[in-house]
Formats: C-alpha cells, structure tokens, sequence
C-alpha cells in the first residue's frame, strides 16, 4: 500500500460546502451543490424543474427515455400490474407470470438463437452477472486458467466491483487501491484490433475469459466502431476460444436503428447485456441474453449438472416485467425503430453541418440516434453543456472534450434541427468570453 493511501491528502481545513442528503453521483460535490436542477415533471421530450424551467431533453436523461417522459400507456401498464401483483421472486420453484413472459418476448428479439435470459434490476447487475456466468463458464470446462476480462479503453459497463474494475475510463478504476476490485482484468486500444490480437498473444487466451465491448461506446465519448474492428474482435475470440459479451445497456432496443446493435453490426455474441432501453426508464430492469453454449449444462437432466448461483430480490420484478411488455408493445406499433433510422440521416446531416461552419468543432460522430460533439481544447464541454441548458435544452459533457446528443426516438424533425442549433449558439456564445 502506498504512502497515499496510508495517509490520504486531507481537505479537511477547506471550508465545507453543505446541501440536501442526498449525495449526488459521479460528481465533484462542492461544484454542483446549489447548482443543481431539481426535476419534478416529464412530458415527452421535455422535462419541467421546481424552478420553473422547461427544458428539451437531449440526452433522454442518462441514454434511456427512448418514448420519452410520463408515457400514460407505461403508467398505466405498472398501476395496474400493482394492483394485481407488484411482484414475486424467481429463485428456485418460484417464478411469476410476468418475468417469464417477459423471457420469452426477450428471447423472441434476441440477437442470439435459442436464447435464455437472465433478469435483475439495471446495467450494471447485468454487467456483473455476465462476467460471473463467463468465469463459471470455463470452470466448468475444467479450464479454471480462463479468467480474465478484456475491456476497451474508454469504456464504461456500469459502478458496480465488476463494472468499475473493467472500465477503461481511468478516473472510475482510481481510489479503490493499487489493484481492481477484481484484479483479473486488462485493457486494449479503443479501435485497433490489431493490439488486440498482441495483446491476446502476449497475455495468453489460455487465461481469458471473455472480452467485454459496448458496439458504439457511450460514456466514453459516443464512440462508433472503426470499420472492420468489430468483425476482427469476433474473428479473433472466435480462434482464440474467448467469450463475447456485448454491452448493449445503452445500444439495445432501438437506439442505433435495429433492435439491438449486434444486428447493424452483424456480431454474434455469448452473452448481451440489456437494461435502459428496454422499459425506457419506466421502471428499473436489466439483464443478459445467453447463448445455448454456456447455457446447456445447467439445464441437463442430472444430478451432476452444475448450479450457477445468480439472482437477486427483484431481479423478474413482476411490474417492471408489465412495463417493459407494454414498453415493447408501443415501440413496435409506434415503428419507433424504424424511425430511429430516418432521425439518424436528419441528425448526421446537422452534425456535419455544424463542423463545417463551426471552428470550434473537432469532430462529430453518429451512430443510430446517438451523436457526439468533440470541442477543441480551447473549450470546455462542461461549460458549453451549461450554456445549451441556459437555451433550454439538455446535453452533457463526456470524455475527450464531447458533448451528448441522444434524444428520445419520439422527437421531431424541427426539434432535432433547434436542439443541432443550440449546440450551434451555446459554442459560439462560449467562444467569445
């Protein structure tokens, strides 16, 4: 153990910088307390603040209000399964109507043939319970070496120990000591699967588990595939006998334009993770898909076959399960994928026209309905982002300079073009203080 963290720098003479109970998430608390917008009301793509303010939500708050705010079909939907049963658990012979319904129509959409599903309560479970069923997966092989988890650089799979130990954001792995949580774990370059295939080599397939990959990387800056990268990824687990575990949390359920990204990208994973999109945030609920390989020996007719130990009290919660059916529903008879894909052209050709007329912008990306705005250095997105709010719209700063656009799959055209404009303003505005 280190110096540091034997006898941590204190700033316990700085002056303290109290507010409400609440402790905010991943934030520099003294920079946000007494700034912060406390939301009290949704509808649709707009949020309403205790302050008054009436606002464009651009990010589909944290990537998930994909039908936006106070939908009457959800609420509905999660009243009266309240009424009916709020829910039951699904350990052992216990089970309820709604979680396996909800399994079926899951394996009914999966990427991944004969699917099974596991479910539980968001993004980061998911991400824990996918590492875990990988290592469970080799040791039951009899090739108990097989555990570590590859992980890109600019990653992010959630704050639990799993997700946290995998990130490939250096700034969620630091302060938790001079090892991981879980210490089996490496990271590769962000793009180039060339590295990746040395570094295989140089660790050795014959310890590696599984290689975690978000198929556009979200928190890490809205970061699409370079081409032909995913396609190695998958040739190189493939040959070197290395689970793939996609993190769909925030691709999945129509945000890139097909129901979940492994189709536009054409992988063909071990194991999806799934949560966000899945009940639009209605209702917190997360899982993995799993393919016949890791699930067939806990399913045969033995009394050797192998257990694995999962689960939690609300994972198949009985009304998150009715919010996420009705939250299917409405996206099919509303082709609301289908027009992800028609808002993907309109926020591209936006996008490229901000970086041709705007100095200020580095690069822009776009994948489905999801958009990055890459600042030059000269500028803070953080600050950019405050002065979009001041416009009435919501973005938010992520890694390398770049500012969020992911709004609900229910905006409208003109309100795409407004929200490109804002971002438009709010960087010329900051350009000339």
């Amino acid at each position: 153990m280190s110096n540091t963290d034997l006898h941590p720098p204190t700033t316990a003479t700085a002056p303290l910088v109290d507010g409400p109970a609440l402790w905010p998430a991943q934030a520099h608390t003294p920079s946000v307390l007494g700034r912060q917008l406390v939301i009290e009301r949704g509808e649709g793509s707009y949020i309403h603040t205790t302050d008054g303010r009436r606002l464009f939500d651009g990010t589909a708050g944290l990537w998930h209000a994909n039908v936006g705010h106070s939908h009457p079909e959800l609420a509905q939907a999660a009243y009266s399964q309240m009424q009916r049963l709020e829910t039951y658990h699904t350990f052992a012979r216990f089970t309820n109507d709604q979680a396996q319904a909800l399994g079926e129509r899951l394996a009914s959409i999966s990427p991944i043939e004969r699917s099974k599903v596991i479910l539980n309560s968001g993004g980061s479970d998911a991400i824990d319970v996918a590492c875990k069923l990988a290592r469970r997966h080799w040791q039951r092989e009899g090739r108990p070496s097989k555990q570590l988890i590859l992980s890109r650089e600019f990653a992010y799979h959630g704050l639990h120990a799993y997700g946290t130990s995998i990130a490939g954001l250096e700034f969620n792995r630091e302060g938790y000591g001079t090892e991981s949580l879980v210490p089996e774990t490496a990271r590769v370059p962000v793009h180039d699967a060339d590295a990746l295939e040395r570094i295989i080599h140089e660790i050795g397939a014959d310890t590696i588990a599984a290689i975690v990959t978000e198929p556009v990387q979200g928190t890490g800056g809205v970061n699409p595939p370079a081409p032909g990268y995913l396609d190695k990824l998958q040739r190189l687990a493939r040959e070197n006998d290395i689970l793939i575990i996609l993190d769909e949390v925030i691709t999945g359920f129509g945000r890139t334009g097909t129901m979940f990204a492994a189709e536009r990208y054409q992988v063909d994973p071990d194991i999806v993770t799934f949560a966000k999109g899945v009940t639009s945030g209605y209702a917190p609920l997360g899982g993995i898909l799993i393919s016949p390989r890791l699930w067939e020996p806990f399913y045969r007719d033995s009394p050797d076959t192998p257990v694995f130990r999962h689960g939690s009290t609300y994972g198949g919660h009985a009304t998150a399960a009715a919010v996420a059916l009705a939250h299917l529903d409405l996206l099919e008879r509303e082709q609301l994928i289908p027009r992800v894909r028609e808002l993907e052209t309109v926020l591209d050709q936006q996008l490229s026209a901000l970086a041709e007329r705007n100095s200020a912008v580095q690069d822009v990306r776009v994948a489905g309905l999801l958009g990055g705005v890459t600042l030059n250095e000269n500028l803070s997105a953080e600050r950019v982002a405050d002065e979009i709010i001041e416009l009435g719209f919501i973005s938010r700063p992520l890694r390398g300079n770049t500012l969020q656009i992911s709004p609900p799959f229910i905006i409208s055209n003109d309100e795409l073009i407004a929200f490109m404009n804002a971002i438009d303003e709010a960087i010329t505005t900051e350009m000339t203080r």
